[in-house]
């Protein structure tokens, strides 16, 4: 996906405003994610057939993180470290899905359903994030791919 396509998403050609509404779009999803674990880990937990503990511990982490982007997100230019360690925690956290789910998950169908589905979520923002620094920072459009 190029810049051009990423900015017809955000709704904008203004790389900071794309930037910041990409980190909101990824504290909002990220926040109701970590709500979710944390009010319903064990109905959760069972229908994905993850134990709730982890459910529980994933809520408080990604609640945490979630109010960090937002931080981020609502400042007029999102400072370029904590933007690509957004960047890079969600590149790991969509990689360490992936691990989970092989090496030692074993999760009921619909487990191994949204397990990668949220997986790809946080790497799409992690995509997208990227390629709004890159338009902040003047990197050009090289459709999209991280350098």
């Amino acid at each position: 996906m190029s810049a051009t396509q990423f900015a017809a998403l955000a709704r904008t050609t203004e790389p900071q405003t794309m930037l910041r509404r990409f980190l909101a779009l990824d504290a909002v999803v990220t926040g109701v994610n970590g709500v979710a674990y944390l009010a319903a880990s064990g109905p959760l937990g069972r229908l994905l057939d993850v134990g709730s503990e982890l459910l529980l511990a994933l809520g408080l982490v990604l609640t945490v993180y979630a109010a960090g982007v937002a931080w981020l997100a609502s400042r007029r230019q999102p400072p370029v470290l904590p933007v690509r360690a957004v960047i890079e925690i969600n590149l790991a956290w969509a990689a360490l899905s992936f691990v989970a789910l092989a090496a030692w998950l074993s999760p009921s169908t619909a487990g191994a359903v949204w397990i990668p589905l949220q997986a790809l979520t946080v790497a799409a923002f992690a995509l997208a994030q990227h390629v709004a620094l890159r338009a902040v920072r003047g990197g050009g459009d090289r459709g999209g791919l991280p350098s």
